[in-house]
């Protein structure tokens, strides 16, 4: 930071006279005794200097002198101090364009520091067709900052496009913000250019696996878990089973299900009654109550677990199929299902077959 600061200082009362603005000589010595001092870290010594110089109000030297005592505050740690200063020369009208520039790019930085994002914004927006990698990342995390990262997106995209080459934390960003925002291709083809980096990389497969998921491209998702594991590379557990739950917090409870049965059929993940259990369920949220209840007729028939014959009966219960649903209550029953559960579900069929058959008998007649 003090490296920093002293660069930033070079641009003092030398730079405005190369400009052509003249400066009164009791102000330039007094600038060029505080620089001296400060770049020694004699911040006492450099406060003297510019204490001792006197300047007419509205005046280039004032500016000069608020300028100086902005970036001595700044170099003492005091960065509200700084900023008040820095924007009392910078809102002069006395510095030139260049040293204008330079200016409001500092004060920026300043700004930033704070989490004063608004005035970022405000600072850097006039510049924004012209902005460097720096300006554009300020840019970004003053949006970002703000809470609104779709304005920073166009930045970001614009930066990487005229950099193919752009560090990796630019491709991460368009990644994250675009998923944030559940432009889920726009996501995907970011994730790509990363995966082109690094394709040995199981991290940015299995996140590119997590984008298409998010899309609705369970067989996508698959393929890509598979293209990845061809190539040798493995994913815990936990993570695959992180892209099955990642459906259901998406409400694509369709889709979840489809991924996890891919994903036991073809090996990538070892059956379990737990993995098998939230298959019929996922199958279950998405109305796919026979493939639902296929699953559940063979954990009850492998467990005698009272809670699958329950699971089994409500689903064979809620498709009409009444005399099924009443078998697996018994069962569920036998295998110590709450009896008061039961026998409301029990009473409940046996109302709706009556109806049913009332129904026969009428249209029959």
């Amino acid at each position: 930071m003090q490296r920093l600061l002293l660069l930033l200082m070079l641009c003092t009362a030398g730079a405005v006279q190369a400009a052509g603005q003249a400066v009164e000589p009791g102000v330039f010595r007094a600038l060029n005794t505080a620089q001296s001092a400060q770049q020694q870290g004699d911040y006492a010594a450099a406060r003297r200097a510019l204490d001792a110089a006197k300047a007419k109000p509205g005046s280039l030297e004032q500016a000069l002198l608020w300028r100086s005592r902005g970036y001595l505050a700044w170099a003492e740690g005091q960065n509200a101090k700084a900023i008040e200063l820095l924007d009392k020369a910078l809102s002069s009208g006395k510095l030139d364009a260049e040293l204008l520039a330079n200016e409001r790019l500092n004060l920026a930085r300043l700004n930033l520091l704070e989490r004063r994002y608004a005035q970022v914004v405000a600072l850097l927006t006039p510049y924004q067709a012209q902005a460097d990698e720096e300006q554009l990342q300020m840019l970004v995390q003053a949006y970002q900052g703000l809470g609104q990262p779709a304005k920073a997106l166009p930045l970001a995209e614009r930066y990487v496009q005229a950099n193919p080459h752009a560090a990796d934390s630019w491709l991460q960003f368009l990644v994250a913000v675009n998923a944030d925002l559940k432009r889920y291709p726009a996501a995907e083809r970011w994730q790509r250019q990363l995966l082109a980096r690094q394709p040995n990389s199981a991290q940015h497969w299995r996140q590119l696996a997590a984008l298409q998921q998010l899309s609705g491209h369970h067989d996508r998702a698959l393929a890509t878990l598979r293209a990845a594991h061809s190539k040798g590379l493995r994913f815990s557990e936990g993570e695959l089973d992180n892209l099955v739950l990642l459906a259901g917090a998406a409400e694509q409870p369709w889709q979840g299900a489809k991924l996890l049965a891919g994903m036991l059929e073809q090996g990538l993940l070892a059956r379990s009654v737990a993995r098998e259990e939230r298959l019929g369920l996922l199958w279950w949220q998405a109305r796919e109550r026979a493939a639902a209840a296929r699953l559940f007729r063979q954990l009850a028939a492998r467990s005698g677990s009272a809670k699958h014959w329950l699971n089994l009966a409500q689903l064979e219960l809620e498709q009409a199929r009444w005399q099924a649903g009443l078998d697996a209550l018994v069962k569920a029953e036998r295998a110590g299902a709450a009896r008061r559960t039961v026998r409301a579900w029990r009473n409940w069929a046996r109302s709706e077959l009556s109806f049913e058959r009332e129904k026969r008998v009428a249209s029959a007649g």
